[in-house]
């Protein structure tokens, strides 16, 4: 299939509905130009695992009990590769911008305020909301709606745990997500990519399952700026869209808020997001899924890694399915 030209090559303004497969065109011309120059693709990832590791360079452990009920098989994603193969637009649209350019982020003092329809609404600071609740760690897959995916061990609680300490009163139905928005600290700001800051949002229900996590650190350190320092949520079953970063406020409100890619291009990304392999994204199917550090490694390289067929909710369809009993997912995707 032959990719037609990018729009700013032709002059015409970026729609927010392109970006995505921009940025995977322009990787892909990346990768080759450096194949071109007798550097392959896995060589790229070293440098950019450098640039994580000396934004990380003051990382400190992050204490946490495994959780066994929450402990995959699947093979781990190397660090290197969940730290520098990222999706955080905040830094850039390129797979290696947030790596790159996330060193602007401070993330303390931080806080967050949790509001809206809640008994109990209160601003917290980012170390009272760690020990809010104990620490576990936790095996999850994160799919992307690109078609690629990773195995992490993400450090957190459920966020049920903040939610049942907030009180929601009983008109609350959905959870607001809004992330930081500083132009000084996230130098992707200042692209129209989207309406900033990011929004997004989950049905109460899904808030309150136990697998929703609130999230603070991964592989046993606290969250590197790139993967959504200090405080992010992951949702496992849904696209990786859906799990906000950098989080800054927590609303809870009775209509189903506007959330960011919805927004820029309601017909491919819907509020719902959840992992469905027998829906086809627009321009590309959602069937199977390239798994970072599978052989090819990560990085440029997973462009090659070997394809597996995408399951289901993400593979957690057993714990979530009913959420969405009677609903027709291919209309509420």
């Amino acid at each position: 299939m032959l990719i037609p030209p990018p729009k700013w090559l032709r002059g015409e303004d970026i729609a927010a509905s392109d970006i995505t497969p921009r940025a995977l065109f322009e990787s892909r011309r990346r990768w080759l130009a450096a194949m071109a120059a007798g550097a392959a693709g896995s060589a790229l990832a070293p440098w950019a695992a450098r640039q994580a590791f000396a934004q990380d360079a003051g990382a400190r452990k992050l204490a946490a009990k495994p959780n066994a009920a929450y402990a995959l098989t699947d093979k781990r994603t190397p660090y290197r590769e969940v730290t520098t193969y990222n999706n955080f637009y905040e830094f850039g649209t390129d797979k290696a911008d947030p790596a790159r350019h996330a060193g602007t982020l401070r993330t303390r003092p931080w806080q967050v305020s949790v509001e809206g329809l809640v008994k109990r609404p209160k601003v917290y600071d980012i170390d009272e909301l760690m020990r809010l609740a104990a620490l576990e760690e936790r095996v999850y897959r994160l799919r992307c709606v690109e078609g690629w995916s990773m195995v992490i061990p993400w450090t957190g609680y459920s966020l049920a745990e903040l939610i049942r300490r907030v009180e929601p009163q009983g008109s609350a139905k959905f959870v607001e997500f809004v992330t930081l928005a500083d132009k000084k600290q996230m130098p992707g700001l200042g692209s129209p990519v989207l309406d900033w800051p990011y929004r997004e949002g989950l049905r109460l229900d899904e808030a309150m399952h136990p697998l929703t996590l609130l999230t603070f650190g991964l592989y046993g350190e606290v969250l590197p700026n790139q993967n959504g320092a200090p405080v992010r949520v992951v949702v496992p079953w849904k696209y990786g869209f859906k799990s906000a970063k950098s989080i800054v406020a927590i609303r809870f409100v009775d209509k189903q808020p506007a959330t960011s890619w919805n927004m820029a291009a309601p017909q491919e990304y819907g509020f719902y997001s959840n992992v469905n392999p027998a829906v086809d994204h627009p321009r590309w199917s959602q069937a199977t899924e390239r798994r970072i550090g599978d052989d090819a490694g990560g990085g440029f390289a997973a462009l090659f890694a070997p394809k597996r067929k995408t399951l289901p909710f993400n593979g957690y369809a057993e714990q979530v399915a009913s959420l969405y009993q009677g609903m027709d997912l291919r209309k509420f995707y």
